[in-house]
């Protein structure tokens, strides 16, 4: 499988994914530059955690016109998978790949914690590998995660399973009381009606390895990867 990290400036998170795809996941990763046209034949696109350009205007509007998305607007419409994380699901919703907008955290301050976080379901690549009962402790780091659709919206995609992950207690009770955000429905993570295209805010390339002492982010990584491998064993025999 080879994945392809794109990178913004001001992205700081990208190193810490190409690590985890590569040394610990022993995925073949390409680095992607934002101003490259060329995404190298990858299977899956990352788009990684940090602050492009600033988070000048808001989050992910800047990033949004780099010269590459036009390749990964182009890459997911025709089927290709993409991830975006943190300042990434920001950049998909800017780019119009994913329903709703990241709004400012209802506290106005910047949070940087461990939270628990659960599938909501299993049909999605990033999910089908992972135990809908067990929650999930991964990090967050943002300003602007609140996730935001209008009701009828949410409806929709609740409907249709778009819905990857919600916050939750460390029990796995979904209440507003573990909301770090005040993101509608608890929602941390949302997908395309298609399910190619994966949005979080949560960092799990921060929670993939043993030195950490936490590696439920990895699960996460060998949904995305057993299923795409198990799709394309599939799709050959």
């Amino acid at each position: 499988m080879k994945f392809g990290v794109v990178i913004f400036p001001g992205s700081n998170c990208d190193m810490d994914t190409v690590y985890v795809l590569r040394d610990i996941l022993d995925q073949e990763v390409a680095e992607l530059w934002h101003k490259e046209t060329d995404l190298q034949d990858v299977d899956v696109v990352v788009l990684p955690g940090g602050f492009s350009y600033g988070d000048y205007l808001r989050s992910g509007a800047i990033a949004r016109y780099s010269p590459i998305m036009n390749e990964v607007i182009r890459f997911a419409k025709r089927g290709g998978y993409v991830l975006g994380i943190c300042n990434g699901f920001q950049i998909l919703c800017e780019a119009g790949l994913l329903p709703g907008a990241l709004l400012p955290n209802t506290n106005q301050k910047f949070i940087c914690k461990n939270v628990y976080i659960i599938p909501d379901n299993n049909k999605t690549p990033l999910t089908a590998g992972l135990d809908k009962e067990r929650p999930l402790k991964i990090p967050i780091a943002h300003g602007e995660g609140r996730y935001y659709a209008p009701k009828d919206v949410i409806a929709e995609i609740r409907q249709n399973d778009q819905i990857l992950f919600r916050y939750c207690g460390k029990d796995g009770v979904i209440s507003e009381k573990y909301n770090p955000n005040g993101s509608m429905d608890n929602i941390a993570g949302v997908c395309n009606e298609t399910k190619n295209v994966f949005g979080m805010m949560p960092h799990p390339e921060r929670a993939s390895d043993d030195l950490l002492g936490n590696t439920d982010g990895r699960l996460i990584f060998e949904s995305l990867i057993n299923s795409l491998m198990e799709k394309r064993f599939s799709v050959y025999n």
